[in-house]
């Protein structure tokens, strides 16, 4: 039992000295993103509180993938280099889906829980348009899922067929 005890403090102990020094290790480097892409976001979100960043090559363009949130509400923006909006997602209450998409989630996996739910918004120049619904949900049998739905609920992605399809090659 002191054996138990002893040991348990000394995990404690190791995860704290680790955790200061991977924390800072990981500090976000604001001052790495360019200025285009910092005004294209404080102009949309001008609250934005930054907790994570990834720069990325999509084709031929580089583009930041930025998750914060806004207001308490998680938020993730796409924005190439030169400050152009790709897409961004908001999350959104359940009750404010629209009925087909529950229905479809609700047709796909009953009795699942949805655990995550984002807004899909696509950037055509100065027009937002609603691409979808990212959702993560639980399944009854207790399994994380995501799908990407269509407004009029058409499923357009489902983690689950991807890795069955990823399985079979």
């Amino acid at each position: 039992m002191i054996a138990r005890a002893l040991w348990f403090a000394a995990v404690l102990a190791v995860a704290a000295l680790v955790t200061p020094a991977a924390s800072a290790q990981d500090k976000l480097k604001l001052d790495e993103i360019p200025k285009k892409v910092m005004d294209a976001l404080k102009a949309r979100f001008p609250k934005a509180e930054i907790h994570k960043w990834t720069k990325e090559k999509e084709g031929a363009d580089v583009v930041y993938d930025i998750e914060f949130k806004e207001n308490g509400r998680k938020c993730e923006a796409d924005i190439k280099e030169d400050g152009t909006y790709v897409n961004y997602e908001r999350e959104i209450a359940a009750k404010d889906l629209p009925k087909a998409v529950t229905d479809a989630v609700e047709k796909k996996y009953p009795k699942a829980t949805m655990k995550e739910i984002m807004e899909i918004m696509e950037v055509k120049g100065k027009e937002d348009k609603l691409e979808g619904y990212e959702i993560v949900l639980v399944t009854a049998d207790k399994k994380e899922v995501e799908v990407t739905i269509a407004p009029d609920g058409k499923v357009l992605e489902d983690s689950t067929e991807e890795k069955k399809k990823a399985e079979k090659k």
